[in-house]
């Protein structure tokens, strides 16, 4: 019996919808990072991009457990000398918290081209309302 090896063009690609509403940022990208890569598939394999579309709504009232609004940062240089800009998670929740849910996301997911691919299939949206309705997808539960 020989391994089952993905082809990249034979991959089926499902739409699912993760809502974020009460639950831990870190537990929903979480998994959404394991379905943008594909991992809960039986066909798995880490050098195919075998993951489906995600599309996570109420990114605005997921949660942040412990202190982590008032006390975590999110850093980013503009590449001047100098120019270290400094976000506070609180702030960046009431402002753009699409935003923070990519973040976690992408830090969860590899930092290559099957990465950079995967993120291109996430969705987000802040309120409970999204536009990919025709695709059918399906509700995923935590």
């Amino acid at each position: 019996m020989s391994t089952y090896m993905p082809k990249a063009g034979q991959v089926d690609r499902k739409w699912y919808v993760i809502d974020a509403a009460g639950k831990p940022l870190g537990r929903v990208a979480a998994q959404a990072a394991v379905l943008l890569r594909g991992k809960h598939k039986p066909t798995f394999a880490p050098h195919v991009d075998c993951g489906d579309h995600v599309i996570i709504i109420n990114c605005a009232k997921a949660v942040l457990t412990g202190k982590k609004l008032e006390q975590k940062h999110y850093y980013h240089h503009t590449g001047w000398i100098g120019h270290l800009k400094d976000v506070r998670y609180d702030t960046l929740m009431e402002k753009e918290p699409e935003k923070a849910m990519e973040l976690a996301v992408k830090g969860m997911i590899p930092h290559n081209s099957i990465g950079r691919d995967a993120m291109k299939r996430l969705r987000l949206f802040a309120g409970s309302e999204h536009v990919h309705a025709a695709q059918q997808p399906q509700s995923w539960e935590l």
